[in-house]
C-alpha cells in the first residue's frame, strides 16, 4: 500500500537539519499514522533507523536498568538485537508506543547532552504513563502533536497537487469566485472527506477502491478500539462512565443547541460523578470540546465558562460512523445527512479549525436571541464564524458585524456558497477552511 502523504513529513525533515536539535516526542491519538510516517522517514533519511516498539517488544523495557547513560542504552539495545549499528551521527534511534515506558523519557536529557545520535519518540495521548513523561527530560525535548489527515491531507491522497491547492488559496486572498467546476469538483471531495474523515487507513481503502466499500468496517472497528482503549488506560476513572460520555457524543451534537449535558446522560446523572471524565476523552485526542464564551470579548481563554461546553469528535469521520444503520445508508448512497446535518458540518469544521491550532469557543445569550457556532482571532479582533448547513440567513452575523461590538471588526461565513464579501462578513465554502489560519494571518 502506497504510504500517504503527510504534513508531519515537511516537520521531521526541518527537525533533522535544524542545529541543536533536541530528542524529539511526536504525540497523538492512535491510529493516526504516527508510526508509519516516522518509520518511513527513519529508514529514507538515516544511514541506520533503530526502531523500538516498546508495546510489541516489552524485553526492550529493560535497556534502561544500567542507568541512561548513552553508551550503556546502546549496549543493551545491541544485546538484545546485535545486528543493529549505531554509527555517529547518521543513526537515529526511534522509540516507539513510549508511553509504555516512561523510562523512555527521562533517557532524552541524556541523548541530548551526547548528541551523537537523533531520537525520536512516539507515544499515544491515551497512555496511562503520560503525565508522568511529560515532567521528564523538561528543557531537553522538543514536541509536536499530529492529528489525523486535515482536507489538505486528503487531496494530496486523491491527487492534487500543491499547485492546484494553491489556486484554491489565491482565489480565496483575492475574493476571485471560484469556477463552477471548481466549486462542484472540490464540494463533492469534501464531502467524501466528511464521510471518511481523516484516520489513515479509512483513506487508503477509499483512494484504492475509489469508492466507500470497506470504509465503515474500518472505521467501526476504530471506535471498537477507543472503546477498548478506555478500558486500557482510563485508570482512576470510572470506565463505564467514560464510555457512557463518549458514546452520547453523537446523541448531543444531534440536539439542536449540541450542548453536552452530563446530566442528561443517564438517569440520576450528576456533574459530580463525571468530573475528569471530559477532560481525560480530550487528553486522549479523542475530542475537540468547545466552550462558551461568557462575554464578546477578548482574549478568548480568559473569558469562557468551563462548565458550558459542546463535545465534537476529533475525526468527523468517527461521527459519521457512530449513526445508524438507516443513516449510514442514506449518507453513504445519497449524500443525505437526515436531522445530523448541522451537526455534521459544525463537528468538522470544528476538526478542521482546531487542525489549524485554534482553541474552540462559541456563544449564546441566555435569551438564545444571539448565538454563534465559532470565535478565533486575528492580532486586534474578535471574528466570529458562522457554519450554516443551509442557505438560510444569517441574522446573529449580521447583529454581530453591525458594529455594536467594537472588537469584532467583521465576520466569516462557512456555508455550500462562492467566495465573496458583503462589507461586513466573508464567506466562503466550507471546502476553503482548512485554509482559513493562513488567510487571517496573510490578508
Amino acid at each position: 500500500m502506497k504510504l500517504l502523504r503527510r504534513k508531519i513529513d515537511f516537520y521531521l525533515k526541518n527537525w533533522k537539519n535544524s542545529a541543536g536539535k533536541m530528542p524529539l516526542i511526536i504525540k497523538g491519538a492512535r491510529q493516526i499514522g504516527k508510526t508509519e510516517s516516522i518509520t518511513a522517514f527513519a529508514k529514507n533519511n538515516y544511514k541506520s533507523a533503530v526502531i523500538i516498539n516498546f508495546a510489541l517488544q516489552n524485553e526492550y523495557k529493560a535497556i534502561f536498568n544500567n542507568g541512561y547513560e548513552v553508551d550503556k542504552i546502546v549496549k543493551n539495545i545491541s544485546l538484545l538485537n546485535p545486528s543493529l549499528k549505531f554509527p555517529e551521527k547518521e543513526t537515529v534511534i526511534f522509540f516507539d508506543e513510549m508511553q509504555e515506558c516512561s523510562a523512555c523519557a527521562t533517557s532524552l536529557k541524556a541523548f541530548k547532552i551526547d548528541g551523537r545520535y537523533d531520537v525520536i519518540c512516539s507515544g499515544s495521548l491515551m497512555g496511562v504513563n503520560y503525565n508522568e513523561i511529560e515532567s521528564n527530560s523538561v528543557g531537553y525535548k522538543e514536541e509536536y502533536e499530529m492529528h489525523s489527515m486535515d482536507f489538505e491531507e486528503f487531496l494530496w491522497a486523491n491527487g492534487y497537487s500543491d499547485s492546484q491547492i494553491e489556486d484554491l488559496y489565491l482565489k480565496m486572498k483575492m475574493l476571485t469566485p471560484l469556477s463552477d467546476l471548481e466549486m462542484k469538483v472540490f464540494g463533492e471531495k469534501f464531502y467524501d472527506y466528511i464521510i471518511t474523515g481523516g484516520m489513515p487507513a479509512v483513506v487508503s481503502e477509499f483512494v484504492n477502491n475509489k469508492n466507500f466499500s470497506g470504509t465503515l468496517k474500518i472505521q467501526q472497528n476504530l471506535l471498537l478500539d477507543y472503546q477498548e482503549d478506555i478500558t486500557k488506560y482510563a485508570i482512576g476513572l470510572d470506565k463505564g462512565k467514560v464510555r457512557n460520555a463518549f458514546n452520547h457524543i453523537a446523541v448531543f451534537l444531534a440536539k439542536e443547541n449540541k450542548k453536552f449535558q452530563v446530566t442528561k446522560i443517564a438517569r440520576n446523572a450528576r456533574s459530580r460523578d463525571y468530573i475528569g471524565v471530559v477532560d481525560w476523552l480530550n487528553d486522549a485526542g479523542i475530542i475537540n470540546v468547545c466552550y462558551c464564551l461568557e462575554t464578546l470579548s477578548l482574549p478568548l481563554k480568559g473569558n469562557y465558562n468551563p462548565s458550558i461546553y459542546k463535545i465534537y469528535f476529533k475525526d468527523t469521520g468517527l461521527l459519521t460512523a457512530s449513526l445508524d444503520k438507516e443513516a449510514q445508508n442514506d449518507l453513504r448512497a445519497n449524500r443525505n445527512f437526515n436531522t445530523y446535518k448541522g451537526a455534521i458540518f459544525e463537528n468538522i469544521v470544528g476538526d478542521m479549525l482546531a487542525k489549524q491550532g485554534y482553541d474552540l469557543y462559541f456563544y449564546k445569550n441566555e435569551k438564545s436571541t444571539l448565538e454563534m457556532d465559532f470565535f478565533v482571532r486575528d492580532a486586534v479582533s474578535l471574528i466570529p464564524i458562522e457554519v450554516k448547513a443551509t442557505d438560510s440567513s444569517t441574522k446573529s452575523l449580521n447583529k454581530l458585524t453591525d458594529g455594536k461590538y467594537p472588537e469584532i471588526k467583521y465576520g466569516i461565513k462557512l456555508c455550500n456558497k462562492n467566495i465573496g464579501y458583503n462589507g461586513k462578513f466573508y464567506t466562503f465554502p466550507y471546502f476553503l477552511t482548512f485554509l482559513l489560519r493562513k488567510w487571517l494571518e496573510e490578508r
